[in-house]
């Protein structure tokens, strides 16, 4: 995720005095912008992978459509939410239970899940995501944009067909290579761990080492993974027994 510093970038429009200046900032906006689809676009694929072919497009569609909405709607609190406490602490829970929820109802038996996956429930899965994860997102776009309206539309505006075909693609490709679902959950999981030890609460009594947020962050990775599968593993061992 763009780091909460940019919490404190200029936002003067008046900082844009040349046309390399607005060429800069365009081309920050749309690097941003492709970096941070992925997150977005993991979270819509896992949620439609179990969908059938013309919801699973709905899904999508309907998805990405609710990222950039939330993305608007939290375009002007992005930077007094995340230095609230408690804020990102209760985003990262949510997003390591999406996590393990998407995990356990993308694997094990076709039929158990197939029956519980629907379009409004993969809708409500995403939303919930999006709305955790578009602060740190809002806030990127808006340090690049330097208070520019026009710019922020545009970087809001092209996050639209980015997590469309990112999303689309990922869920094609985890029909053939279950796998990726695997790795899918373990980046929420990294991400959901990374939310939990930046929420100021966090931070301001634990102060870890770069070092060791990357390794909470691999252990909150690991864990999403892991769990479902002890979990499964523990409950096929008692039906047996």
């Amino acid at each position: 995720m763009i780091p909460l510093l940019l919490a404190s970038a200029d936002l003067n429009p008046a900082a844009l005095h040349t046309a390399w200046d607005w060429v800069l900032a365009v081309l920050q906006i749309i690097a941003i912008d492709v970096v941070l689809a992925g997150d977005n676009a993991v979270v819509i694929a896992l949620a439609v992978h179990r969908l059938p072919a013309r919801e699973r497009l709905w899904g999508i569609l309907i998805g990405s459509g609710m990222a950039v909405v939330l993305r608007v709607g939290l375009t002007f609190v992005a930077a007094q939410l995340l230095q609230m406490d408690f804020v990102k602490l209760g985003g990262g829970a949510l997003i390591l239970w999406i996590a393990v929820k998407l995990l356990l109802d993308n694997t094990g038996d076709e039929k158990a899940h197939s029956e519980a996956s629907s379009l409004w429930q993969a809708v409500w899965l995403i939303t919930v995501a999006d709305i955790t994860m578009s602060l740190d997102n809002v806030l990127a776009v808006a340090g690049a944009s330097k208070g520019s309206f026009g710019l922020l539309m545009f970087g809001l505006g092209l996050s639209i067909p980015l997590v469309v075909f990112t999303s689309n693609l990922l869920a094609k490709l985890m029909d053939r290579y279950p796998l990726i679902i695997y790795f899918g959950s373990a980046i929420l999981g990294k991400v959901g761990g990374g939310m939990i030890l930046t929420d100021p609460v966090i931070a301001s009594r634990l102060q870890l080492s770069s070092l060791s947020v990357y390794l909470a962050e691999a252990a909150c990775a690991a864990g999403v993974v892991l769990g479902p599968w002890l979990w499964r593993r523990r409950h096929a061992a008692r039906r047996q027994s």
